[in-house]
């Protein structure tokens, strides 16, 4: 990356990513890092930013990084654990808080002709996170903000370009948290607002063609975002050198094969279809356990994807779809609440015959800005909006066994239900939606006829990227009329339901 660059320091606060998120949609670009593993070429950074973290700077536990090549090297700001750490270990004091400093605030006191607080007047609301405070500010500390309760919530270091603050300008509810980073980035430290799509785009496409060359790459190709931003990325750099295959695992949609191939033939992508719905479906036969089908669809994935990628001689790279919170969550800082996120499939999940190198040329964004960077590519509108889809597909979706009769009926249900979002307009205010078909039949009664058919449930949840979810309030209207068309059309269902759980506790699949 030509662009300047920010260096965020993670002590495992659940709040680092979104640090990020702000910075970047500052068109400014910036990197995480565990503490205890700071780059050592900080040359590619002109400001750093110290995260939150759940521990008490009086800990023995307490992360401790070594700033000696940043601190009055480099413009510094400190959130809240970080402003706790630089007055600690300088010469200030920190003790347990009376109260638990948690939730709103509002500036009371504001150093006035202060760059760092300029556009941000008294009575801003900041939101605070700690169990501790700083009583006394560190050596050449000079108070800058007060809230009410919180005497030094902000400071700055005389003789250094170092700022600190104890309450959080990343989350939504620090109400000028934008501009204060702003203030911080781009009039002190100096940086350029360069980093835009396009210029990722760009930047992208040139390391991707230096780092290729003429080599051939393979890339699996799922009809969602990621992996089809991956693809125009790569076929921009190294056109027909890119050999996508695309395996329809018999669990998809309904007429997803077909209409995911076309799409993808109109944007000029080299792709192969493999149908082996059948090789999956036999492998599934008799098994109910969740855990126990996703391994059988992932082993047969990677049977059926290395059968093709086999026959694309001379292939040197496979590339991934991987994205940044992927990269973030298999690095985490130990210890931190973010380290007990499992490890993301996709990174190092490379099966040792497939003895191919890796590019991933998402891994440094995140989701909405895949989604930006497809745009700016001219990507379908309606391919950038689509929902997140399991990757073993309706198999999670079918409660206990699977057979084929299952996953018409479902594939039938889910076509009515995600139709019934696009024509109501309700699609786009929904992260994720699906059915669920269950193990259970219930009695009810057709025509004059007493049935015993089964049970669907819907579910539909909003969430920014799937770590907590909550369920949507779809109009009665809607759901009715949803029902009664389900019920109608799909031979072997009598009965639908709607999920009302949020997450946690419930997780947004099933299975």
């Amino acid at each position: 990356m030509q662009q300047d660059n920010v260096l965020i320091l993670d002590f495992g606060s659940q709040y680092t990513q979104l640090i990020a998120r702000r910075v970047r949609e500052l068109n400014i670009y910036c990197e995480i890092h565990p503490f205890n593993k700071i780059p050592q070429n900080l040359n590619n950074f002109k400001a750093v930013i110290l995260s939150g973290s759940p521990y008490s700077v009086r800990s023995e536990e307490a992360p401790h990084p070594d700033l000696s090549e940043i601190r009055g090297k480099k413009p510094l700001l400190a959130v809240c654990y970080g402003a706790q750490y630089l007055s600690h270990f300088s010469g200030g004091l920190v003790a347990p808080s009376n109260t638990r400093e948690y939730g709103r605030a509002n500036l009371s006191f504001i150093q006035e002709d202060e760059t760092f607080f300029k556009n941000i007047s008294e009575g801003s609301q900041v939101w605070m996170s700690h169990s501790d405070t700083i009583k006394e500010l560190p050596e050449n500390g000079v108070l800058l903000a007060s809230t009410h309760d919180v005497t030094n919530a902000a400071y700055k270091i005389e003789g250094e370009t170092t700022f600190a603050i104890q309450f959080h300008p990343e989350v939504y509810h620090s109400t000028d948290g934008t501009q204060l980073l702003k203030n911080f980035l781009v009039d002190i430290a100096g940086l350029q607002q360069q980093w835009t799509p396009n210029s990722f785009v760009d930047s992208t496409v040139e390391d991707l063609k230096s780092k290729i060359g003429d080599d051939k790459v393979i890339l699996g190709l799922s009809g969602g975002v990621d992996s089809t931003v991956a693809g125009v990325l790569l076929h921009k750099a190294i056109g027909k050198n890119l050999h996508c295959i695309f395996v329809n695992n018999g669990l998809l949609r309904k007429n997803e094969y077909e209409n995911v191939l076309k799409q993808y033939e109109g944007m000029g992508l080299n792709v192969k279809g493999v149908d082996a719905s059948e090789r999956f479906l036999s492998a599934l036969e008799g098994l109910s356990d969740p855990e126990a089908k996703r391994k059988t669809i992932g082993r047969v994935f990677i049977e059926v994807f290395d059968d093709e990628a086999a026959k694309v001689e001379n292939a040197k790279w496979l590339a991934q779809g991987t994205i940044y919170p992927d990269v973030i969550e298999s690095v985490s800082v130990n210890g931190g609440p973010s380290a007990t996120i499992k490890s993301h499939h996709n990174v190092g999940g490379l099966p040792d015959f497939m003895k191919l190198k890796v590019v991933e040329p998402l891994r440094m964004i995140f989701k909405d800005e895949v989604r930006r960077v497809g745009a700016s590519m001219g990507i379908d509108k309606e391919l950038l909006g689509r929902h997140p889809f399991p990757g073993p597909g309706l198999a999670i979706r079918i409660l206990g066994d699977i057979t084929s009769e299952k996953v018409r009926i479902l594939q039938e249900v889910d076509a009515i239900f995600i139709d019934g979002l696009k024509e109501s307009g309700l699609y786009n205010d929904v992260w994720q939606a699906g059915a669920i078909l269950l193990p259970v039949n219930s009695v009810g009664v057709m025509g004059d006829e007493r049935t015993y058919e089964k049970v669907v449930a819907l579910r539909a949840v909003e969430s920014t990227d799937g770590m907590t979810a909550d369920w949507v309030n779809l109009p009665y209207e809607f759901l009715q009329k949803t029902s009664n068309k389900i019920i109608n059309n799909v031979k072997g269902v009598n009965r639908v339901v709607y999920d009302i759980s949020s997450k946690p506790p419930a997780t947004i699949e099933w299975e």
